[in-house]
């Protein structure tokens, strides 16, 4: 539920058509009525990952609910590069923070992984959609990243499709500089792969390095925090391989 701009945009459930009612939750319509000081006649944008963006106009509005009528498309949806974030769950705080840039860098799908030093041992998924959407409202996105539920990285990696290459931030100095190696590379379907805060135990590197269809690669001479990692690898493979070009 996000002010863009002088416009409001929210992400609704509800297919979207001229002349469709959409229900409110409890929750929009607090923010609506209660914080935007919005009424019946008001104006506002939504979208619910498929159909673009719409025009709605408040017809009816309440403490606990109300509903929008749905009246012209403004926007076609427009889809997220067929790009996954694999990070592992840092500290509430840096994984909101990840969570956040991701969807508004633009990725399909956030697969949080567990590795052998990840510290976070909780997540909830359901809290991390809540993120994910409340992002792709104040960033203009029309399509939400899905949220996978966490694996061990060791399951992720046995099940890997190779068609899709792993761009794996490798902190051994040992690898090519990002943007060299992705200047070879093609486009098609990606993942990025960033580590938790204590970086990947060795069997986790060296299994990673082995692997057919991972792209090890350096992101500069400083080694930078997971959250700020997770940021810089997005940003190269977008201007390289993604919707910025």
């Amino acid at each position: 539920m996000t002010d863009r701009g002088g416009k409001i945009r929210l992400f609704v459930a509800a297919g979207l058509e001229p002349g469709a009612g959409v229900a409110l939750t409890p929750e929009q319509a607090h923010y609506l009525f209660g914080v935007m000081r919005q009424g019946v006649g008001g104006r506002i944008a939504v979208f619910n990952g498929r159909d673009g963006e719409w025009a709605a106009g408040i017809a009816e509005a309440g403490r606990r609910g109300g509903r929008l009528v749905v009246r012209e498309r403004m926007r076609p949806q427009q889809a997220a590069p067929d790009l996954w974030l694999i990070f592992a769950p840092l500290k509430k705080a840096r994984t909101d923070f990840v969570v956040e840039k991701a969807t508004e860098l633009g990725v399909a799908r956030l697969r949080p992984v567990f590795t052998r030093h990840t510290n976070a041992e909780r997540l909830r998924g359901e809290r991390l959609r809540a993120l994910a959407i409340e992002a792709a409202e104040q960033c203009g996105a029309t399509a939400v990243p899905e949220v996978a539920e966490p694996e061990r990285l060791g399951a992720v990696l046995d099940g890997w499709d190779e068609r899709r290459r792993i761009l794996f931030c490798d902190e051994s100095g040992a690898a090519p500089p990002a943007r060299e190696a992705l200047q070879g590379a093609g486009a098609g379907a990606w993942a990025v792969l960033v580590g938790p805060e204590g970086g990947f135990a060795p069997e986790e590197a060296a299994r990673l390095r082995g692997m057919a269809a991972v792209l090890p690669v350096s992101l500069g001479p400083r080694i930078l925090r997971a959250d700020t990692a997770v940021v810089a690898a997005l940003t190269l493979w977008q201007a390289l391989l993604g919707d910025w070009r």
